[in-house]
């Protein structure tokens, strides 16, 4: 099954704006502080936030860095 983590700071301006445009697109995703947890951070390679990966069997099929309302929409597409 596929789904959606978002790595993302509760500060930070463009974190908040990929969670708002999930949630306006009513798209179910888990929300990660790499900071807090820093060994899923490691796994998936994160080196910024917000980072957002589509997940299917721990594998990742698709990376998005930053806001990219067009990556995002690809990536919901994908689901």
């Amino acid at each position: 099954m596929k789904k959606i983590i978002k790595f993302e700071k509760e500060d930070c301006n463009p974190c908040i704006m990929v969670s708002e445009y999930f949630k306006t697109n009513s798209i179910p995703f888990d929300a990660v502080n790499p900071f807090n947890n820093p060994e899923a951070a490691m796994k998936y390679k994160i080196r910024s936030v917000p980072t957002t990966l589509l997940i299917e069997n721990e594998e990742v099929l698709m990376r998005v860095i930053g806001y990219q309302p067009n990556e995002l929409k690809s990536m919901i597409d994908s689901l």
